[in-house]
């Protein structure tokens, strides 16, 4: 699989309809769950070797149109991993305090430390997508934040945070599927909102919000990759391969020692 399938280029236009929601190649279901056990392993290598190196970071953003998966998404690739190193942060509606500083001001505060891997379930993307849709604030402010989330962004790759964003791409008929089993299943109610109505009435004006998030705010150092998440077990596999080729190529290494560990006698 190669993974650049699913990344958009730098400044390139992503128009989502041209984009599958659902995986339908050779590779069959048992295959990638075998691949994606062995990515686990790897993946806790590596963070394992991210955390000793203890020079950079890399932060996982995930977003989507509601019942999507992100949680499932989050539990399936993160859930083997040693919870002393990952550490998730759900970004809800700001509250007064939050409101009362930059956009930008919460999320920074969310950034993992050096030798971790940080999380966000929706992330500072909110601020042009349901801020644009729902017209929270003036154009001219939601128009300047997309240079202000590459700068951003350009900053902690500078720092050693390295970013990966992952959009979980869905159709409308899936979503209405996903929400249905929410209504039909007790055990699953909680998951359902009302509100969940009314948003999804606007999923034309979602699709455009992300479209322009792709054009605008892909960028080498923190690319965004387009994941067909229809079949569950591919969406977590594309996920965790991409997470192992950024660790991979970040050049980690455990840190050396100033003692010869062959002449330390253990009394």
């Amino acid at each position: 699989m190669k993974t650049s399938d699913y990344k958009i280029d730098s400044g390139k236009s992503a128009k989502l309809d041209s984009f599958p929601t659902r995986y339908e190649g050779k590779l069959t279901k048992e295959e990638g769950l075998k691949k994606l056990a062995e990515l686990t392993e790897r993946l806790q290598v590596l963070q394992d070797l991210l955390y000793a190196d203890g020079r950079k970071a890399i932060l996982v953003v995930l977003q989507a149109m509601d019942a999507a998966g992100k949680d499932s998404t989050i539990k399936k690739v993160f859930g083997p991993i040693n919870p002393q190193g990952c550490k998730v942060a759900s970004f809800k509606t700001p509250n007064s305090t939050e409101l009362a500083h930059d956009f930008l001001w919460r999320i920074h505060q969310n950034v993992p430390r050096r030798g971790h891997i940080g999380v966000f379930n929706r992330s500072h993307y909110e601020d042009v997508l349901i801020v644009r849709v729902k017209e929270l604030a003036p154009k001219d402010i939601v128009k300047k934040r997309y240079d202000h989330i590459n700068n951003f962004e350009a900053l902690l790759h500078d720092e050693g945070t390295h970013v990966v964003k992952f959009f979980l791409h869905i159709s409308r008929d899936h979503q209405k599927a996903q929400l249905q089993e929410r209504l039909d299943t007790p055990e699953k109610n909680w998951k359902f909102s009302p509100q969940d109505i009314p948003e999804r009435l606007r999923w034309d004006d979602y699709q455009k919000a992300f479209e322009h998030v792709f054009e605008k705010c892909s960028t080498p150092e923190a690319p965004w990759y387009i994941v067909p998440a229809e079949r569950k077990w591919f969406r977590n596999l594309l996920v965790a391969q991409v997470l192992v080729e950024t660790l991979e190529s970040m050049n980690l290494e455990y840190p050396k020692v100033d003692f010869d560990p062959r002449e330390i006698k253990i009394p």
